[in-house]
C-alpha cells in the first residue's frame, strides 16, 4: 500500500474564510476529499484583516520576527495563525500568514467599491509567496507537494527553482500550480520584478516577463513542475486560442505534456435535492414528480402565474461578457414570443441591471428578475426550474451546469470548457443530459433553447434526460482521486 503524502494547499482565499469567487470553493473542497483518501493535507492562506480571531478561533502557532522576509529593499515581518476547517472525518489544519502592512485592510484585493486594485498587490503576494516557505521550514513540516492556485501563488515555484534550489528542506517537494481562470494573470511593471527577489536574469520572455511586464500568472506556469486547469476542455481551449490563452497560449502549448485538465466536483452534501433544506419540497429520482412543487414555490417567489406545461428557464450568474448575456439579449425578444417564463438571480453593472429591468417591465407575466445573491433562492431557482442557461463565452469548469443536473433541471450551455465536458448534448432515443451548441452566436442559442422547449412537451423523453442527469457523479472524490495519481506520477519523475 502506498504511504500517505503531505500535501499543503496554498491560495489566496478559502471559503469559509475569504471569498471573491470559485477559487475558494475550490480550495476548501478539494483539499477535504484528498484527506479523506487517507492524506495529510494543510492549507495556507493570508489572514486578511475581516477573518475573525473570534469566529474562527484563531490562535498563534508562529511570531516571525526573527525570520526576515525580504520585499525589494525592506525587510518585512509577520507572524502564522491557525484554525481548522473540518471534513467528513476529521480537522484539516489552515495557517493565515499575518502581517498588518499588507493585509490588515477591507478587501482581498481592492478596496469594497473600489474600481482598481491595491497598487501594492505585487509587494502583498511576494511577501505571501516568501512567508509561506520560511513558515514550512519554521514548521519542519515538509509537503511531498505544493498545490499553488491561481497567480496570487505563481511567485512560488519560481522561489523553489532559484532563490531556493540548494536549500536542502526543500530539495524533495514538488510544485503544481492550478489555473482557475486565465483572465487573471496579476500583472505589474517592469520595476514590480525588483522587489521579488529573483535572480536579475529570469526577467526575460522565456522567464517571467509577457509584454513588458511582470507577470506572476505565466511566473507560476515556467516554474511549476506540473500544471492544472479545471477542466480538459479548457485545457485544449488556453493552449490553442490567443484569446482564452489570454496571451500565454505559447507557453502553454509548449508545456503541454506537462498540463492537465481536471474538473471542479460540487459539493453533493449541499447540493442535494433530496436533503436540500432551501427547496420548498425535497425529491430524488424516484420521486421526481414531486419537483413540479418547487416550481410553483419558484414562480410564486416572483408572483408569476404557474402553468405545469410552460417551462421555466432559469440563470444564475454575474451579467459579465464571459457569462454570455450578450447573446441572451440579443434573443429576449424573440424567446418571449414562446410560452415560456425566464427567472434570473444574478447581478452586473446598473446599465445592464436597468436592461432587464426594463424586459421585466415589457413581459411582466414572464419574466422575474433578483439582483444580487441569495443563497435560499439560488437553491430554489435549481430545483424550479426545468431548464438552465449557460451561454458562456468562455467558461473553465462552472459548477451551475453540474447542480442544474443534480437537480433533474436540464442545462442549455455553450460547449466550451467544463460545459462541454461535462454535459452530454441531447441526440434522441432518451440519451444524453442536455443541449449544448458550438458557435458564439445568439441564433445557435435561441436554436439550442428551442429544442429543448419543444423536447419538453414530451413528458416521458424529458424525464429520461432528467434521470440521465441525476445519475451522473460530480462528487469532490473522483477529481480527489485523480489529483493524488498525478501527485504520485511527479513524485517518480
Amino acid at each position: 500500500m502506498s504511504k500517505p503524502l503531505n500535501i499543503l494547499f496554498v491560495s489566496s482565499e478559502v471559503d469559509p474564510f475569504a471569498k471573491t469567487g470559485g477559487l475558494a470553493d475550490v480550495c476548501s473542497a478539494l483539499p477535504k476529499a484528498i484527506k479523506n483518501l487517507g492524506h495529510e493535507v494543510r492549507i495556507m492562506m493570508p489572514r486578511y484583516k475581516f477573518i475573525s480571531e473570534w469566529k474562527f478561533k484563531l490562535h498563534d502557532i508562529i511570531r516571525l520576527k526573527d525570520i526576515p522576509i525580504q520585499v525589494g529593499d525592506s525587510t518585512e515581518v509577520g507572524n502564522v495563525k491557525s484554525s481548522f476547517i473540518t471534513n467528513q472525518k476529521d480537522k484539516i489544519q489552515v495557517y493565515f500568514l499575518d502581517n498588518e502592512k499588507y493585509f490588515g485592510r477591507d478587501g482581498l484585493y481592492q478596496s469594497p467599491n473600489a474600481k482598481s486594485d491595491f497598487k501594492d498587490n505585487d509587494e502583498r503576494f511576494v511577501f505571501f509567496a516568501r512567508g509561506v516557505l520560511e513558515t514550512l521550514k519554521r514548521l519542519g513540516w515538509q509537503p511531498d507537494i505544493l498545490h499553488c492556485n491561481d497567480w496570487q501563488t505563481g511567485l512560488i515555484p519560481s522561489y523553489l527553482k532559484t532563490i531556493y534550489a540548494d536549500d536542502p528542506f526543500f530539495k524533495p517537494v514538488k510544485t503544481i500550480f492550478t489555473i482557475h481562470n486565465m483572465a487573471y494573470q496579476g500583472t505589474f511593471p517592469p520595476e514590480s520584478f525588483a522587489k521579488s527577489g529573483l535572480p536579475q536574469e529570469v526577467y526575460r520572455a522565456e522567464g517571467v516577463e509577457a509584454y513588458g511586464q511582470f507577470n506572476f500568472l505565466k511566473t507560476g506556469l515556467f516554474y511549476a513542475d506540473i500544471i492544472t486547469t479545471v477542466s480538459k476542455k479548457y485545457a485544449d481551449e488556453i493552449c490553442n486560442s490567443d484569446n482564452l490563452g489570454a496571451g500565454l497560449n505559447g507557453l502553454l502549448a509548449h508545456r503541454r505534456k506537462d498540463l492537465y485538465g481536471i474538473p471542479n466536483g460540487i459539493d453533493d452534501e449541499l447540493w442535494n435535492p433530496a436533503t436540500d433544506n432551501y427547496v420548498f419540497r425535497k425529491y430524488d429520482q424516484k420521486s421526481i414528480e414531486a419537483k413540479v412543487e418547487n416550481k410553483k414555490a419558484l414562480l410564486e417567489r416572483f408572483k408569476l402565474p404557474f402553468d405545469p406545461v410552460v417551462p421555466v428557464l432559469g440563470s444564475i450568474s454575474r451579467l459579465v461578457e464571459q457569462k454570455g448575456f450578450d447573446l441572451l439579449e440579443e434573443i429576449l425578444d424573440e424567446l418571449m414570443k414562446e410560452d415560456v417564463v425566464f427567472i434570473l438571480l444574478g447581478s452586473g453593472d446598473k446599465k445592464t441591471e436597468k436592461l432587464y429591468e426594463n424586459y421585466r417591465k415589457k413581459y411582466p407575466k414572464k419574466i422575474g428578475l433578483f439582483f444580487g445573491f441569495d443563497v435560499e433562492l439560488a437553491h430554489m431557482v435549481e430545483a424550479g426550474s426545468d431548464m438552465f442557461l449557460m451561454p458562456s463565452r468562455y467558461e473553465p469548469c462552472g459548477l451551475n451546469q453540474m447542480y442544474s443536473m443534480r437537480y433533474g433541471t436540464i442545462p442549455i450551455v455553450r460547449a466550451t470548457g467544463g460545459l462541454d465536458d461535462t454535459v452530454e448534448d441531447y441526440a434522441g432515443g432518451g440519451k444524453g443530459t442536455g443541449f449544448k451548441f458550438e458557435a458564439y452566436d445568439s441564433k445557435e442559442f435561441l436554436k439550442a433553447i428551442l429544442r429543448a422547449v419543444k423536447l419538453f412537451q414530451q413528458p416521458d423523453e424529458w424525464k429520461k434526460i432528467m434521470r440521465n442527469g441525476m445519475d451522473r457523479d460530480f462528487s469532490w472524490g473522483h477529481s480527489a482521486k485523480e489529483y493524488i495519481s498525478l501527485y504520485r506520477e511527479l513524485l517518480k519523475r
